[in-house]
């Protein structure tokens, strides 16, 4: 495909302009790696996206766990994905702006509401189908119901929440772009509005790449630490 990109765009077929090549893109990315202020809009959408996502999981975990103590508490939760999952989380962008500004909080809130829910759904379902008799086990040697739920379950279900977690960091890689490109003075998505409202094609090319780069490190490492838990368990 790139290829082919390459060929098309140096055969005159498609305007550099409209569509500048990948080679032209590469060394536009070398080129602005050398600069300062795109290594402190790149760090601050890792900030935000590692913020957002490390508060999403911790959050939903906690949740499906606490769904696990008692009947109402899990019927509530379920109440709550039902009613909560389905709002485009990006509406709430207006409002978080509002209460929280236009700094850093606004867009990590905007990324735990969203990524938050992958996690969760994760969590609970696999929470569900633990073997009860480790449970019982458990509960019958004195162990409490709360150690139940870090001792027993969390180690049982750490797979299946790792890969929730998984389609959080894609979800979350979205979000903190788009909500970079809607009200944000620094980071990559800043950087492509930027481009883009000075007619500077090629710039708005190299955000994209360091997103691209970004969630494919992320679902490495998140991959490489559900194949130790995997072998582990």
């Amino acid at each position: 495909m790139l290829i082919v990109w390459e060929l098309c765009t140096r055969s005159g077929w498609v305007s550099p302009q409209l569509l500048p090549a990948p080679s032209a893109i590469f060394l536009r990315v070398l080129e602005l790696a050398a600069q300062a202020d795109f290594w402190h809009n790149l760090s601050m959408t890792i900030y935000r996206l590692l913020s957002g996502l490390l508060i999403a999981c911790v959050v939903g975990v906690s949740l499906a766990l606490t769904a696990q103590l008692t009947r109402w508490s899990s019927f509530l939760l379920d109440a709550l994905i039902r009613l909560l999952a389905p709002i485009p989380k990006i509406a709430l962008y207006p409002a978080l702006i509002l209460i929280m500004g236009f700094e850093s909080s606004s867009k990590i809130a905007l990324v735990v509401s969203d990524a938050i829910f992958p996690v969760l759904m994760a969590s609970w379902v696999a929470a569900q189908t633990v073997d009860r008799k480790l449970i019982w086990s458990a509960r019958a040697a004195g162990t409490s119901r709360s150690a139940c739920l870090w001792k027993i379950i969390l180690p049982a279900i750490s797979p299946t929440v790792l890969a929730g977690v998984r389609v959080a960091g894609v979800i979350a890689c979205v979000v903190v772009f788009l909500a970079e490109m809607i009200a944000s003075t620094d980071g990559l998505g800043h950087m492509l509005t930027a481009a883009a409202r000075s007619y500077r094609t090629i710039d708005m090319f190299v955000p994209l790449v360091w997103i691209c780069v970004l969630g494919f490190a992320l679902n490495l490492t998140i991959a490489a630490l559900q194949h130790k838990v995997d072998h582990t368990n």
